[in-house]
């Protein structure tokens, strides 16, 4: 691909044609504050926190929808930008619920960091008086509206990721905020409960029921289904406590849907989930090692012909141990009598 020079605060910076002077300068190890950009989505320039100076251009651009381009000089860090920053911030802080010690974003609310890059350690503006009702009506996490910046990450998820549109911005002026069709309940919605919105919230207003912090991480796939989503769990006291997407998997770059990122901890954990094998005897189960139930499991077998025996894979398996299965009941028990659920 093409390669562009540009220079930011006086630094060469190396940049692919086709990006945006934000990514130019992220991918340099500059920061530039910003509430409304992801990576996973399309440029939006909302919170106008990105703003910076350029040569030879009038006003203060956004970075995020401005592309880079070869001999660009750029300022990220001058009065005139942070004056505006500054004062995006103050008017957000306005808004915004200061109760940071108990909000389940403290010490990842990108609000928190903006602010604190921008040095501002008192409320200048007096508070509003305005207070949104919590919906909690979805099972798996709450909207406090209260909390939200109106940075339109979570709609943009909901419609470009997503592809469902169950949210969008509703009302006008100081009345706007983000609402379901007819501003009724999430519960009543087409929304489909992925919690990829949630992910992708930078404060507290789209948050899980459960907010435990883990103590470590395992990666894993998920075992619902056999697309092979990658993804970590987050373990405190030997127990499930949050699970995300993993951004490097290859069938699923960090995205997950209702099942893996809400079902995993619940099925793990469920009081009657089988955690050894069982051996019926003199009519009731008895728990067995693997050797005894394999073996168990053999001898039944030989007392069959090929085409008396089948095999049901498992739609909660892998691809891989699907195909050993059915490489299992053709090579192995000499049957084509192979079948799985997710047939139907």
């Amino acid at each position: 691909m093409d390669k562009i020079t540009l220079t930011i605060n006086g630094k060469e910076v190396e940049a692919t044609q086709g990006m945006t002077v934000l990514e130019a300068a992220r991918s340099a190890g500059i920061y530039i504050p910003t509430l409304c950009y992801h990576p996973d989505l399309a440029p939006y320039g909302g919170c106008r926190l990105c703003v910076v100076e350029i040569e030879g251009m009038r006003g203060l651009p956004t970075a995020c929808t401005t592309p880079a381009a070869d001999g660009m000089v750029v300022h990220t860090e001058t009065p005139a930008v942070n004056e505006v920053r500054t004062a995006v911030v103050e008017l957000l802080i306005a808004e915004h619920p200061l109760e940071c010690l108990t909000c389940p974003q403290n010490q990842r609310c990108e609000l928190q960091e903006v602010a604190a890059y921008l040095g501002i350690t008192e409320q200048p503006l007096r508070r509003t008086s305005r207070i949104f009702p919590l919906d909690d009506s979805n099972p798996f996490f709450t909207i406090d509206r209260n909390y939200c910046i109106l940075c339109g990450r979570c709609v943009r998820t909901c419609q470009e990721i997503a592809c469902i549109g169950a949210i969008d911005m509703a009302y006008r002026g100081y009345d706007m905020k983000v609402a379901t069709f007819g501003d009724s309940k999430l519960a009543d919605s087409i929304c489909h409960s992925c919690g990829e919105c949630m992910v992708r919230c930078p404060v507290g207003a789209i948050v899980p029921r459960k907010t435990t912090r883990p103590e470590r991480e395992v990666k894993t796939t998920c075992p619902y289904c056999a697309v092979g989503c990658q993804m970590y769990l987050g373990i405190k006291n030997d127990r499930i406590v949050g699970v995300r997407g993993d951004p490097e998997g290859p069938s699923n770059q960090g995205r997950l849907c209702v099942k893996g990122r809400f079902g995993i901890a619940e099925f793990v954990h469920h009081e009657d989930r089988l955690t050894t094998p069982l051996i019926k005897r003199n009519g009731k189960f008895e728990e067995a090692s693997w050797e005894e139930a394999l073996s168990l499991v053999a001898e039944k077998l030989k007392q069959y012909n090929s085409d008396e025996v089948g095999v049901v894979s498992s739609a909660r398996s892998t691809n891989e141990a699907n195909y050993i299965a059915q490489k299992f009941g053709r090579a192995v028990l000499g049957t084509n009598n192979v079948d799985h659920c997710a047939r139907l």
